[in-house]
């Protein structure tokens, strides 16, 4: 993402304080190896399994894996007529995975015959991530999509004083906040569920799943008669680049006003 999104070099926006220009089409494509192995599976079956995965970054959009053909378990794969035609890549061949009785129609796709400026993809396939059951980076399985290795997530403990409101009535206050920086996105302000008002706080039952901080749950406010759904999130049990942040909660609603 931090490659692809603003201000990165291969954003449609780059950022203007460089020395250096870069030349050629405002969509840009830029694959390199994936460092590790990577496997999937689908209906109780391994898809793939490749230490060779090519890494494809693309503007405007997240990172996606292209396996090498020999590393997909072509049996499982049965070719259909769909297709689709990229500006920048060719015209794209789709696949249906059919495994365990089940079947994940147009789940694959690939470029048999790909533009020449992106003749590297080709004996490639790349695979909606939904799509399949499980994906596993190395032995550890992945949630949302692969980490991009140009992404990251900082989470550095604050003095600042942090104060939460909805229309004038205090929500939370502390002076220990911790503050996330993550690649493309602003500072997220991470608050002691201690320094809190519980009271005026209950689940929703909202979940999200973030590759780089973990799986979040949401709470709804209550307060003087007015209700914001999920009006912040928690991670209660945060990946461990964000194990700072585990229980506390983050108020980013255009309802409150956070005041540091």
């Amino acid at each position: 993402m931090s490659l692809t999104m603003p201000p990165g070099p291969l954003s449609g926006q780059p950022g203007e304080n460089v020395n250096y220009r870069i030349e050629g089409p405002a969509h840009r494509l830029y694959g390199h190896p994936f460092p590790r192995r990577v496997r999937a599976e689908f209906g109780g079956e391994t898809v793939l399994d490749t230490e060779r995965g090519l890494y494809v970054h693309e503007t405007g959009l997240l990172p996606v894996l292209y396996v090498p053909e020999d590393d997909v378990r072509a049996g499982l794969l049965e070719r259909t007529g769909h297709s689709t035609h990229c500006p920048f890549k060719g015209d794209a061949a789709y696949w249906t995975v059919r495994a365990g009785g089940r079947t994940a129609e147009n789940g694959v796709w690939g470029y048999p015959e790909p533009k020449e400026e992106a003749a590297w993809l080709r004996g490639h396939l790349a695979f909606y991530w939904k799509a399949l059951d499980a994906w596993y980076d190395e032995d550890e399985e992945v949630f949302g999509h692969l980490r991009d290795p140009y992404h990251r997530v900082d989470a550095r403990a604050s003095s600042r004083a942090v104060e939460v409101a909805l229309d004038g009535e205090p929500v939370a206050k502390t002076g220990r906040a911790v503050v996330v920086s993550e690649t493309g996105l602003p500072n997220r302000l991470y608050v002691p569920a201690a320094d809190v008002r519980a009271e005026l706080l209950e689940p929703s039952g909202k979940r999200t799943v973030c590759p780089y901080k973990g799986e979040a749950t949401y709470w709804t406010l209550r307060s003087g008669g007015r209700v914001v759904e999920d009006a912040a999130w928690s991670y209660p049990d945060p990946l461990p680049d964000a194990a700072k942040i585990a229980g506390m909660l983050c108020f980013d609603h255009e309802a409150l006003t956070v005041r540091t």
